[in-house]
């Protein structure tokens, strides 16, 4: 009692010293010198107004989207500087509701309530709060300031019992961690030795029976606390047993020796698993995965259920794990308590998936939760923010499986039936209303709710009207084209309906069975083989007879029209090779001509040649962003008329000269394919940069030394618009890629590694992911004029925006689109429910979570640069297509053409002028004579 009394005191004297420390700094001492009183008051009173307008705005925000984790995180640290602990304690009460809380913030606040609670009945409000905390996650420095805490108040009545009940539950939640167990062994102890140090009697004095029995008795309660530590594998059990041997009067049993061997070895196996935790960096998910593996095979259910909560403590976001740890409890400790708590602590931390919110519903159910809080808990589900439309499909059937189950059928009505039918028609109603206006789509379409809806009404209810009605409505939602969905209900209907409706519904299958006539048409038949008078058979015979002929007919066409498409695109492609064929032929034919000409007249070169050789093509293909040249352009004009001498002010005699004397005197530069890796191409520059190669060197010697710059020009001498730069080593090749997209002169420049495509037809540089990115936004509709800044503002109110991408077309202008990458999850998900419908600058944009389509490829992709186009482009001349689209072509040379062109066209028709040419074709058969043939067979 002496020492309870001396502890009460002891903690009402520090609670009165931290009260009275001044605000601000707590080493400040007090007062600074009057010196600087003035200086700093002003900027004092600022600093407090932008304050407290950023604690109205971070309010405001909330108001708006009470998921925003860091908001709350940002409105607490400015609450606790400015020492407004009413509203301080508001706000983490609010967050606490919403999202399971760190040790780190439980820690504070805790700290924070103990300075202020100097009475009995406050600090039994900390004991509360330290109850709360303890339920989030086990931190062994929570439990071990909760016992601290609760020894200043052992001078209460049943103080002293109601410390050990607190020490004895931490050495349950976290006695066995490895690492940080000891701390709590020790302090239980040491709580134990003051006891044993009051209850001493008094120097000289005989103690009387009763205290010799309490000392007695306390000195066994230190005994087996040593005992117990001793039997668990914990870091530096050693010193814990040599300081057993010098407090204990006795020697150690040989039992506790046996058990602290056992423990020891147990700890040699345990410590590779912790040093690879230790070593790690966070979130360590695969060495706590590997040390779960290793306490699975162990089978200890204390030890598993601890190393899984020190994994969620730092990987709280990982769904799967939150997913593997509650099905462990589920099926093994079965604790309704620990059980319940864990997947309350799941569904928190991970709110949009919907897989721990059903296995949360199960257990509860299978716990015997109140059917009010189940319930509750399903509406908590739905507005969670799941990400996908099947999301919602899912937690209503595991919803509408529960309340199945709690209906009894052998009565024809009651309460439950009521409830039940109730959420099935409000599923149907949520899915087309809600869901569909979020996603699009309901997520459900093959009706499985509303089928099972009429299988409860048919098999459970004997309601086969009612189940009819379903099936109708069904099959008016697109699924009368399925087989499937007609056997499906044929099968109802022959299991508890009549014979009547299975033929009507059958003969309905029949005609409108788009995918698997064949099997429903079977089915009819079988039934009336079976059940059917005579007329009910020929009927079905001539019925699916009728059916069958059409879908052959149907199917001989679009046969039909694939081999003619199949053989246009074989046309098509010959022709286009034909055409490549000329084309290169007559380039080799020009440059002969070119050099014939050169030969003749040596001294004067016409224009005539200048013309001829400049009608080679130079353009890129349109559509081509990745910037890798063909490798003929490579050859043909790299390095060709590459740069004008800069002393020569710019006439056209002068630059015909110089392009002259430059075909003359300067040899072509082709591209080194050796060098490949220390090479960067870069394109989409502006055609009108004035010195390529001086702005090019400037923007790449971040990067490194540049070797050479190899800018690519037409043969008039004006810049192409992309070149080659090389480097002195291979780093700066690739640290040139990340100014890809950097805005140059009005443009986005494109820097993507030096490839050879038609060796490497796969190659695509593409840095942007193509598959589902569940933290990373797509926003649709903006406005043009929305800039980067604006449209952050608007999305970080949402969560942490860690990246924006506007999408631009070539020449840099915005497309209204953009890509919105988020922390986690959970924020971008929030953001989706928030943003979508939002107005910018009276535009509607459209917000989903990021999933591209994946791009459709030809089925016959030609090499090179023509693979990259699924559509064949029309065959041009030498020049490339004219702007005018006149073409030059002899009027005569046109109509011998013309066949061809409407070959092309799927128009070929016969002709006189065609007679004279090679031997016809064998006659091509009609739909009906090919429709013939195949009933024939």
């Amino acid at each position: 009692h002496k020492m309870a009394a001396a502890g009460a005191e002891a903690a009402a004297v520090a609670a009165e010293e931290e009260k009275r420390l001044p605000e601000g700094d707590p080493e400040s001492g007090g007062d600074s010198d009057d010196e600087g009183d003035s200086d700093s008051s002003g900027d004092g009173e600022d600093e407090e107004k932008e304050n407290e307008a950023e604690i109205q705005r971070l309010e405001e925000q909330l108001s708006i989207n009470a998921f925003d984790y860091n908001c709350h995180l940002d409105l607490i640290k400015l609450l606790r500087q400015e020492g407004e602990l009413v509203k301080l304690r508001r706000a983490r009460q609010k967050m606490s509701e919403l999202f399971p809380l760190t040790e780190e913030i439980w820690l504070d606040w805790l700290k924070d309530e103990i300075k202020m609670a100097s009475e009995s009945s406050e600090r039994e409000k900390v004991y509360e709060l330290f109850e709360r905390a303890v339920k989030d996650y086990i931190c062994p420095e929570i439990w071990l300031e909760y016992a601290q805490y609760s020894i200043g108040g052992i001078g209460q009545e049943g103080g002293i019992e109601k410390v050990r009940s607190i020490f004895e539950r931490a050495l349950t939640a976290v006695g066995l961690h490895v690492t940080k167990g000891t701390a709590l062994w020790e302090a239980y102890r040491e709580f134990e030795n003051a006891i044993l140090e009051t209850a001493q009697p008094a120097p000289g004095s005989v103690p009387s029976p009763e205290q010799q029995q309490m000392l007695c008795s306390q000195l066994e309660k230190i005994h087996t606390l040593f005992r117990r530590q001793l039997g668990i594998p914990l870091l530096d059990m050693e010193a814990s047993y040599a300081e057993y041997e010098e407090w204990s009067e006795d020697p150690i049993p040989e039992t506790i020796i046996k058990n602290y061997k056992k423990a020891l070895q147990q700890l040699e196996k345990c410590k590779p698993y912790e040093e690879a935790l230790l070593g790690a960096e966070t979130p360590k998910l695969a060495e706590y995965q590997a040390y779960i593996d290793f306490e699975m095979k162990a089978g200890d259910p204390a030890r598993i259920q601890l190393i899984y909560e020190r994994a969620l403590a730092e990987n709280c976001l990982v769904p799967d794990l939150w997913a593997r740890y509650n099905q462990y409890l589920d099926r093994q400790l079965k604790v309704k308590e620990l059980v319940l708590s864990a997947h309350d602590r799941a569904v928190r931390n991970c709110p949009w998936t919907v897989g721990l919110w059903i296995r949360y519903l199960l257990a509860m159910e299978r716990h015997r939760v109140d059917h009010g809080i189940i319930s509750e808990m399903f509406e908590k589900a739905l507005n969670a923010g799941f990400i996908q439309a099947t999301d919602y499909v899912e937690i209503w059937q595991a919803y509408l499986d529960y309340l199945r189950r709690r209906v009894d059928f052998t009565q024809d009505s009651s309460k439950e039936l009521e409830e039940l039918r109730s959420a099935f028609a409000r599923a149907v109603e949520y899915l087309k209303q809600e869901v569909e206006e979020r996603f699009s789509e309901s997520g459900d379409p093959s009706c499985t709710i509303m089928q099972n809806w009429a299988r409860v009404e048919a098999r459970l209810c004997n309601n086969m009207q009612k189940a009819r009605e379903l099936w109708d409505n069904i099959m008016t939602k697109g699924n009368a084209k399925y087989a499937n969905m007609w056997l499906e209900y044929y099968n109802l209907e022959r299991a508890h309906g009549d014979t009547q409706h299975c033929r009507k519904a059958l003969h309905r299958a029949v005609q409108c069975t788009s995918d698997y006539p064949e099997h429903v048409c079977e089915v009819l038949l079988t039934l009336e083989r079976i059940e059917g008078t005579l007329e009910d058979w020929d009927a079905a015979v001539q019925k699916t007879e009728n059916r069958l002929a059409r879908v052959n007919e149907q199917r001989a066409k679009a046969a039909e029209k694939e081999a003619a498409l199949a053989k246009q695109e074989e046309e098509k492609a010959e022709q286009r090779k034909q055409a490549r064929a000329e084309k290169k032929a007559s380039k080799k034919a020009k440059k002969t001509k070119i050099g014939d000409k050169r030969k003749a007249d040596d001294d004067d070169e016409g224009e005539w040649g200048q013309e001829e050789e400049a009608e080679q093509p130079s353009k890129r293909h349109k559509g081509d962003d990745d910037g890798v040249l063909l490798e003929e352009d490579m050859e043909v004009e790299t390095g060709l008329f590459g740069r004008s001498e800069p002393e020569k002010p710019y006439h056209p005699a002068n630059q015909k000269e110089k392009a002259s004397t430059s075909r003359k005197d300067i040899p072509k530069v082709l591209h080194d394919s050796s060098k490949d890796s220390v090479t960067v191409f870069v394109s989409n520059l502006s055609y009108n940069m004035a010195d390529p190669e001086a702005k090019l060197k400037e923007l790449f010697e971040s990067c490194g030394e540049v070797a050479e710059i190899r800018p690519v020009f037409s043969n008039k001498g004006t810049f192409r618009g992309y070149c080659y730069v090389e480097f002195k080593e291979e780093k700066s090749a690739l640290q040139a890629l990340g100014l890809d997209r950097k805005v140059v002169e009005g443009r986005p420049m494109f820097v993507s590694p030096c490839v050879d495509k038609n060796k490497n037809p796969d190659f695509k540089v593409f840095r942007y992911s193509t598959t589902l990115e569940k933290h990373k936004l797509f926003i649709s509709g903006l406005p043009f004029s929305c800039t980067k800044e604006e449209l952050e503002d608007v999305c970080k109110a949402h969560g942490n925006v860690k990246d924006i991408r506007l999408v631009t077309n070539r020449a840099g202008k915005p497309k209204g689109l953009a890509y919105v990458e988020y922390e986690n999850e959970a924020q971008a998900s929030q953001a989706v429910l928030k943003m979508d419908g939002l107005t910018v600058k009276e535009h509607v944009i459209k917000v989903a979570i990021s999933n591209p389509p994946l791009r459709k490829l030809p089925d016959k992709p030609e090499a090179g640069r023509a693979s990259q186009f699924a559509v064949p482009r029309q065959v041009y001349g030498a020049r490339g297509k004219g702007r005018t689209q006149l073409s030059m072509m002899p009027r005569a040379l046109q109509r011998q053409s013309n066949p061809v062109a409407k070959a092309e066209n799927g128009m070929v028709q016969n002709s006189p002028a065609s007679s004279s040419e090679p031997p016809e074709e064998p006659k091509k058969m009609s739909n009906a004579d090919f429709a013939k043939m195949l009933l024939k067979k």
